[in-house]
């Protein structure tokens, strides 16, 4: 442990310069089995990578819990399978050599009810899967393999020219325009419809039989468990996300790799959802989509369940290609809150920091403290607060356009989201599109941010835009535009205390918007800039104090 959770665990709280109120550092229930041992073998598992052991597997998970629960043993070895359920009390423990490969037959897979996007939605039934067990576990040194590309939509822009020739030449059929593959008819179908899977009275188990392709499944889905152990193994290759405790408690992921195709569409590393009390420690992710990232329901369906992802710790990980290395959203309408992130190192993910949603969401999150943090080659930004998220790609392709949001302040109601209190401390970026980001919205600031002891290296600087009490202590820009260094637009409570950037600026700070008002400059020099100050669309310079 080192020496910042050894501090915060000593005193039993962590306290911040920014009046956040202090808190306690969760306590995660460790999981506890009998040795008794049961192997799949001997319910006929063979290892020959073509059975399917479905069967056997299941036997032995069945056996295990009946008398009492252990360790059901995964020998060294290729094992086909259909889905696997999980039950109190089991470890499922996977030797070295051992590989759990997931058939890519989709009648292996019933329609269950499940979750999707933090919708209740129609879905096949995930490779593991448990629903209400306690005292759960999956261990060793083996890999399980969703066989992922046989169920995922497959963008031709994310391939070469041969390997597009060559994922077509397989099957499947290509959109009218060129521009995707789809594994069948039925997908491409249910493609164009919204959501498809989604609960509503007018829909037929046909309906859904219909689709059936289209409903890919996350490859682990763990609900409402207590007590959850995911150490040692290499997860990879799921259909949609990868590990998905959902309102589930207790939960320690520990040393495991998570690895996916970077052109996997939904591809995530692992989502907890309407989880509490979480530690994920010394694992690494390499993924399509967001690499660490909390959730907690979707729009009226989150706010409706209620319960939001808190009291997790996150420390020692490292995050390859992701969307995001450790991300928020943007399904966090039941809300998130007291989350600690340490010592996290994020090596080419899209954006560093990205806490991320829109308006419809709702839910607070609160209490969110980021701390050590080391970044290589991030395409977009560093640190990202976006409260106008579009459900894109965080980075846009070559040629694809993008049209800014419309401004426009809306009333406040319970569709409103919310980011405030979080710290974030000692971050260094070698290599960024942008240092830091804020967006909020007219009706409903980003608010109340201490960022403390950042190196930033980036193309662009500061961006500041409908954000309140905000203060920037101790940050280096090192970007290569610096027209301006510090963008501001409608914002206001801001603090910049000692900002150190490049000699010969063109311009230090533009300060534009007529909401904007009492921004500070402290133990800053301003002398190294070629102009100190532009004033635009209403600010003024009574809106700037300079000590």
């Amino acid at each position: 442990m080192n020496n910042w959770f050894k501090a915060a665990a000593v005193l039993g709280l962590m306290a911040c310069s920014s009046g956040l109120s202090a808190q306690k550092l969760p306590v995660i229930q460790p999981t506890s089995f009998k040795k008794d041992s049961t192997w799949i073998t001997k319910y006929g598992a063979v290892a020959d990578g073509q059975m399917l052991n479905t069967q056997a597997i299941n036997a032995a998970i069945d056996a295990c819990n009946k008398k009492g629960g252990g360790v059901v043993v995964v020998p060294a070895g290729l094992w086909a399978t259909g889905p696997i359920t999980l039950k109190s009390n089991v470890n499922l423990h996977l030797k070295k050599g051992a590989v759990l490969q997931f058939t890519k037959d989709f009648n292996q897979y019933q329609l269950v009810e499940g979750n999707w996007e933090g919708i209740p939605q129609m879905r096949n039934q995930s490779p593991v899967s448990a629903t209400n067990a306690t005292n759960i576990a999956i261990t060793g040194f083996g890999v399980i393999d969703g066989g992922g590309e046989a169920w995922r939509q497959v963008r031709k822009e994310k391939l070469t020219e041969s390997q597009w020739k060559e994922w077509v030449a397989g099957g499947g059929v290509v959109s009218e325009d060129g521009k995707s593959w789809y594994p069948s008819e039925q997908w491409l179908k249910a493609a164009k419809m919204k959501n498809p899977g989604e609960f509503t009275p007018d829909k037929t188990p046909e309906f859904y039989k219909s689709i059936k392709d289209f409903l890919r499944p996350n490859l682990i889905v763990l609900t409402k468990c207590k007590k959850v152990l995911l150490e040692g193994v290499t997860f990879q290759n799921s259909a949609a996300w990868c590990l998905h405790p959902l309102m589930s408690e207790d939960l320690t992921v520990r040393n495991v790799t998570v690895k996916n195709p970077w052109f996997a569409q939904n591809g995530d590393g692992i989502d907890v959802e309407s989880c509490n009390r979480v530690l994920i420690e010394n694992s690494s992710f390499d993924v399509g989509d967001d690499g660490l990232c909390m959730k907690s329901g979707r729009d009226e369906a989150g706010r409706k369940r209620g319960m939001p992802t808190e009291n997790v710790i996150i420390r020692d990980c490292k995050v390859y290609h992701a969307h995001g290395g450790f991300v928020i959203g943007s399904e966090m309408s039941g809300g998130a809150r007291n989350i600690w992130v340490n010592n996290c190192t994020f090596i080419g993910t899209d954006i560093g920091l990205r806490f991320k949603t829109t308006r419809g969401r709702g839910g607070i999150v609160e209490n969110i403290y980021c701390n050590d943090i080391q970044m290589i080659d991030i395409p977009g930004e560093a640190i990202l607060f976006d409260m106008y998220y579009m459900s894109v790609d965080p980075v846009a392709l070559a040629g694809e356009k993008r049209e800014l949001p419309k401004v426009e302040k809306l009333p406040v109601d319970e569709g409103t989201p919310q980011f405030r209190n979080f710290v974030v401390k000692n971050v260094v970026c070698n290599g960024a599109a942008k240092g830091i980001f804020l967006r909020g919205i007219p009706e409903m600031h980003v608010k109340d941010v201490l960022l403390e002891n950042c190196i930033l290296q980036a193309r662009k600087g500061i961006d500041c835009q409908e954000a309140s009490g905000i203060t920037f202590k101790n940050i280096t820009i090192l970007s290569k535009e610096t027209n301006p260094v510090v963008d501001i637009i409608n914002s206001d409570h801001l603090t910049f205390d000692k900002l150190t950037y490049k000699k010969d600026a063109d311009l230090l700070f533009r300060v534009a918007g007529d909401r904007t008002k009492n921004i500070s400059i402290q133990n800053t020099d301003a002398s190294k800039a070629k102009d100190k100050i532009q004033y635009e669309f209403g600010a003024t310079a009574q809106d700037v104090t300079i000590k």
